[in-house]
């Protein structure tokens, strides 16, 4: 189950499988990229994702795994991979909210998020390394935030990390008091969201087309999109803004 709710500019969608651990069932990742999906077509700024439960994600339900033969786990894998580029598709600014422990496809969750808070009580891992089944998918938008020793470490071990780790390797923003978790979450989306919205769509677009490319490849990506951009109304509307010493009013 997926809980849906809209705070004034922001979207904030909850997986609410407690007693489950909040697993990703193929049912509760297609309910989710249904929740993703509409969030996106909305006018809303940002999107948070958070959980309900003892445990943020506890990652694939094996349940529902071991249930399937070669081809099953292949459109389970392909759904999951569609959510977390959905996730990063949406022109909205999408903000972890993250309580509990993530493991496996619940830290590739945190790790495919554009952000992400954690209560210092979270913990992160990639189990699959001391059981049957390696994190293979997980660890895709992992390493691209950790970098190689760091995932290699993650993978193999299997251990968790901490939220102070997670935040030092660069998984997640920072880590903040359980206590302090809501107002962190809030104030980062806030800064995050400032802005042209049309502005900040293509700039998340872009910065994700350009990422992991070659430095050649990444700047003629960036180059032709900034260019373009500058013909904008958003663009001219902040320059015009700014020489004319006023607070800018940006457009739909």
């Amino acid at each position: 189950m997926v809980d849906v709710q809209r705070f004034g500019p922001t979207i904030r969608i909850t997986m609410n499988r407690p007693a489950k651990r909040n697993a990703l069932s193929y049912q509760h990742l297609v309910e989710l990229l249904t929740a993703f999906q509409e969030a996106g077509e909305s006018d809303a700024t940002g999107i948070v994702l958070a959980a309900e439960g003892p445990v943020f994600s506890a990652g694939h339900d094996f349940a529902d795994v071991a249930s399937r033969d070669l081809e099953g786990v292949r459109d389970l894998l392909d759904l999951c991979t569609e959510l977390m580029h959905t996730i990063q598709e949406v022109p909205q600014v999408v903000i972890a909210r993250v309580h509990a422990l993530a493991t496996a496809a619940g830290c590739q969750l945190v790790a495919s998020c554009d952000l992400a808070i954690a209560s210092d009580a979270a913990g992160f891992a990639l189990p699959g390394g001391k059981g049957g089944w390696f994190c293979h998918t997980p660890a895709v938008p992992v390493a691209r935030s950790v970098g190689r020793k760091r995932l290699m470490e993650l993978v193999l071990t299997g251990d968790p990390i901490d939220a102070t780790t997670a935040a030092e390797w660069g998984l997640i923003n920072r880590a903040v008091l359980p206590e302090e978790l809501d107002a962190a979450v809030d104030d980062l989306l806030a800064r995050a969201t400032r802005g042209s919205r049309v502005s900040k769509a293509l700039g998340k677009r872009t910065v994700y087309a350009q990422l992991d490319r070659p430095e050649a490849d990444a700047y003629e990506i960036a180059s032709a999109v900034m260019a373009e951009a500058s013909q904008t109304a958003s663009a001219k509307e902040g320059m015009a803004a700014f020489l004319e010493k006023r607070h800018p009013t940006w457009p739909e």
